[in-house]
C-alpha cells in the first residue's frame, strides 16, 4: 500500500493507566501496564509511511498520569507529524492534589477549565470512582483550580441509586460559592449532570439507569440537554419500524484508542473484541491500514445486516422508563445483539 492519507489521525494510547475504576468508564476498565520508553516513536512511525497528518497523545484514560508530565506533553507534541495534540478540558485531579506544580503546568499550557466527575457525595462518588479518598480529592482539586484561576466543572453521573445524592452535590455547589468564586476570574462554573452512554462499565448500571420521572425537579435546568431526553419506551416507539442502520463512521479524523498490549479500536464505542482493529503488534501494518480506512471490522460488518428497527424490536424494552440519547440508545442496542450473537 503505497497511499499516503490526508485525514487527520489522533493515536490515543494507554501508556501510563489510570488511577480510578470509574463506575462510568465508556472504553471499559483494563489493567494498567506502563508501556515501554520506545512504544510511542514505535507507534508513531508504524502509521507515518500511511498518514500526512498524525497527533499523539500519551493517555487514553488518565491525562498527565506520569511523573514527568511536562516533558511528556512536548514529547507528544514532538514526535506528532504535522498537527499538533491539543489540550481539553480533561486533567488529572489524583495528580492536582498531589503535584503543587501540576496546576501550574495546566496554566501554562493554556487550559482555563477543568471538568470534574462526580458520582453524588463521599460515599456515592469514592464507590463508582473505585477509590476511597476520591470525593474529598475532588473537593480539594476544586479549590486549587479556583485558587488558580481555573475554572472547575463538576460532571455528575446520575442513577437510581444516587439521585439524591446529586441533589445534595448540587446544595454543595452552591455552599461553596463556586459560581460566585469564577465569576471574580471572569469566569462561568458550571454544573451538569446526565446517566452516560450505555457502553464500557455503564453498561453494567443498566439495571439502575434512572427513570425520566425519577430525576430530581431541582436537577433538570442542569440535565445535559435535557430537551433530547427521551425514556427507552419513547425510543423504542421512535425506532420500531427505523429500516437504517446503525453503522458508525469517521467524519473529518480517525481517532484510535491504544491499549498498552497494542490492540487498537476506533474511538466509537467500548474496547471489546468484536470493537478491536488489529493489534499492532502481530498484524501486517497494509491490512491494519486497509482496514482503518475500509472500516472493515467485526463489529461495523455485523451493524450492516441488521436494521434498527429489527434490532428495537428484539432487544428493546417498550415498558421501560430509562433515560437516553437517541443515538446513544441506538449504540445500548447494537452492542447488545453484538454480545448476544458471540
Amino acid at each position: 500500500m503505497n497511499v499516503i492519507f490526508d485525514k487527520p489521525l489522533s493515536l490515543v494510547v494507554d501508556m501510563f493507566g489510570c488511577p480510578n475504576r470509574c463506575g462510568h468508564c465508556w472504553i471499559g476498565h483494563m489493567p494498567n501496564k506502563k508501556m515501554d520508553g520506545g512504544s510511542d516513536i514505535w507507534i508513531v512511525d508504524f502509521f507515518k509511511p500511511y498518514f500526512k497528518n498524525i497527533a499523539y497523545y500519551s493517555w487514553l484514560r488518565e491525562p498527565d498520569y506520569c511523573d514527568n508530565y511536562r516533558q511528556r506533553w512536548e514529547r507528544d507534541k514532538q514526535i506528532s507529524v504535522g498537527i499538533q495534540p491539543e489540550r481539553f478540558e480533561l486533567a488529572s485531579f489524583w495528580r492536582i492534589v498531589r503535584d503543587p506544580q501540576y496546576v501550574k503546568f495546566l496554566k501554562g499550557v493554556g487550559v482555563k477549565k477543568v471538568q470534574l466527575t462526580f458520582f453524588g457525595m463521599e460515599e456515592m462518588t469514592d464507590k463508582y470512582t473505585g477509590r476511597k479518598g476520591a470525593f474529598n480529592e475532588l473537593l480539594e482539586a476544586t479549590e486549587i483550580l479556583l485558587k488558580n484561576q481555573i475554572a472547575p466543572r463538576w460532571q455528575a453521573f446520575i442513577n437510581e441509586e444516587n439521585k439524591n445524592d446529586i441533589r445534595k452535590l448540587l446544595e454543595l455547589a452552591d455552599a461553596m460559592k463556586l459560581k460566585e468564586k469564577c465569576c471574580e476570574f471572569g469566569a462561568d462554573f458550571k454544573f451538569f449532570v446526565h446517566s452516560g452512554s450505555c457502553d464500557g462499565e455503564n453498561r453494567k448500571l443498566y439495571g439502575i439507569r434512572i427513570n425520566k420521572e425519577n430525576i430530581p425537579s431541582e436537577l433538570l435546568p442542569y440535565y445535559l440537554d435535557y430537551s433530547n431526553v427521551l425514556s427507552e419506551q419513547e425510543c423504542c416507539n421512535l425506532l420500531k419500524n427505523d429500516s437504517s442502520c446503525f453503522v458508525y463512521h469517521n467524519s473529518d479524523q480517525i481517532v484510535l484508542n491504544i491499549s498498552n498490549t497494542y490492540d487498537i479500536y476506533f474511538n466509537f464505542t467500548h474496547m471489546t473484541d468484536v470493537w478491536k482493529i488489529g493489534n499492532l503488534k502481530s498484524d501486517d501494518p497494509d491490512e491494519i491500514v486497509r482496514r482503518i480506512i475500509s472500516e472493515d471490522i467485526p463489529a461495523l460488518n455485523l451493524a450492516k445486516n441488521i436494521s434498527v428497527g429489527e434490532l428495537t424490536q428484539k432487544y428493546g424494552d417498550f415498558q421501560s422508563q430509562k433515560v437516553f440519547f437517541i443515538d446513544d440508545y441506538k449504540s445500548y442496542l447494537l452492542n447488545t445483539y453484538l454480545e448476544n450473537i458471540q
